[in-house]
């Protein structure tokens, strides 16, 4: 498509996180004047406040975690001639440092290049006016209507809190507070054993606090893959996490020194710090959606189709704010295909159960395509096939104790899901989102060489498994 097609067709977008940032990059390859409105950073929350940083603290908890089994492995710790154990000390506060500088260097580099590109950035908020034009203001006072053919809502979401249990960014936090803390905390209780709450509760085990999960479900992380979600159990159970499951929240106080937390039974659980981790809500109110005619669900979510498009015609909404998944490589998706359906290029619907999803618990949890629970609820006819890691040669070199790879075929044979419960899941499951987006069979997926020794081997051993034999 000539760059001189679209001149004149202007976007704007609200919102600079990774879908707001990808449909102003698509925006400018087809040719498009694009401005791009964003009042915190470009990156929005999940460079700034949420993905980069959790994942670099994480990362962190992972460093200390293997540290501290090094001896597992062989490697000894010697002072003086004799072998001691591992003495290490944990600088919250540098580490934090780290962490939100790594977001920052992050943002500015995307906002860099989207200047290079030739996208007019503004430092401010923006709503609708109508379905054609859009408000600006910016921090100095300022305010700006642009018109615009097409307008992508790309806002995002926020920490969910309740009444109840307000955060102070002491001792109560959400996500948000976690990198102002100064110190490895006691005792950190954590409230919510969704993804957020079980990432997070196994971070801060990994850095070496206490830790208890609330969860008011049956099980950690009840969303996921039944066999993952129960090994995640297992290795918190067995790491000295406390869950008390079936237990609901009620109150969380702020003693002074600690927190106290009531449950719907009565029984109160202290700790040094509580994370509320209660899920989250669209950053939509005070937009003018409504009154532009664009549908939103109860809870404040826009209504939006498989090509990201709303009730108004030339008005798109991508990522957190939206009826979609919550992922960041969701939300990006969404902003490239906004743009290339309002310009006429080719847009392919986004296909949820095609989406690759990663829990960055440790061990990670990976998974993509129809689950099992899909095949036993009579969904989708298929054959599923779990493989442990423990035999893998390549698992018992670096001492993986724990997780498996779990296959989903059609069948004929066709690739159609997938988890893998491994440190390096996010990785390991990229194959497999291949397969499953490109509808290989289980032979193609088979035929295909794997490093010997390597963790992906169980990968083509799976496939191999689920051989349809053609006599």
């Amino acid at each position: 498509m000539s760059n001189q097609t679209h001149l004149k067709h202007h976007i704007v977008i609200i919102g600079g996180g990774p879908g707001g940032y990808e449909a102003a990059i698509a925006g400018i390859q087809l040719g498009a004047q694009v401005t791009l409105i964003e009042r915190q950073g470009i990156g929005g929350s999940a460079v700034l406040t949420d993905v980069v940083p959790s994942k670099a603290l994480i990362a962190t908890a992972g460093a200390a975690n293997a540290v501290r089994t090094a001896s597992e492995l062989g490697i000894r710790f010697e002072a003086d001639g004799k072998t001691v154990e591992p003495q290490f000390g944990l600088d919250l506060a540098a580490i934090n440092k780290r962490l939100l500088t790594i977001a920052k260097d992050q943002s500015d580099e995307m906002k860099n290049h989207l200047v290079e590109l030739g996208v007019r950035v503004i430092n401010g908020s923006g709503k609708l006016d109508g379905n054609h034009f859009v408000i600006v203001n910016t921090p100095d006072g300022k305010e700006e209507r642009l018109e615009a053919k097409t307008i992508i809502v790309a806002v995002g979401a926020h920490p969910r809190t309740i009444s109840s249990a307000k955060p102070d960014g002491e001792r109560i936090l959400t996500w948000l507070d976690l990198y102002g803390l100064t110190e490895i905390p006691e005792h950190m209780i954590v409230v919510g054993s969704g993804v957020t709450g079980a990432e997070f509760a196994s971070a801060f085990l990994g850095l070496g606090s206490k830790v208890t999960l609330i969860s008011s479900r049956e099980t950690v992380l009840p969303g996921e893959d039944a066999d993952a979600a129960a090994l995640i159990e297992k290795v918190f159970l067995r790491n000295g996490m406390q869950i008390l499951s079936k237990s609901r929240a009620e109150q969380v106080v702020n003693t002074g020194s600690g927190v106290e937390v009531t449950l719907a039974d009565g029984t109160k659980v202290s700790g040094s710090h509580c994370l509320m981790a209660v899920g989250s809500i669209p950053n939509t109110e005070g937009l003018g959606l409504k009154e532009a005619g664009v549908e939103l669900t109860e809870s404040g979510h826009v209504v939006v189709n498989k090509v990201a498009r709303t009730s108004r015609a030339n008005v798109y909404a991508v990522g957190d704010c939206t009826t979609f998944l919550p992922l960041a490589s969701v939300s990006a998706m969404q902003g490239r295909t906004a743009v290339f359906h309002t310009l006429g290029d080719v847009a392919r619907p986004t296909e949820v159960r095609n989406v690759a999803a990663n829990v960055f618990t440790s061990p990670e949890i990976a998974t993509v395509g129809w689950t099992e629970k899909d095949v036993q609820q009579g969904k989708v006819t298929g054959t599923v096939y779990k493989i442990e890691l423990e035999p893998n040669p390549r698992a018992k070199l670096q001492g993986i104790q724990d997780g498996f790879i779990k296959l989903i075929a059609s069948g004929g044979g066709t690739v159609i899901g997938g988890v893998v419960v491994a440190p390096s899941a996010s990785e390991l499951i990229y194959p497999i989102a291949i397969a499953v987006e490109n509808r290989l069979t289980v032979d193609q997926v088979a035929r295909t060489f794997a490093v010997y020794p390597s963790i992906s081997t169980s990968i083509t051993d799976a496939s191999r498994a689920l051989h349809i034999p053609n006599l």
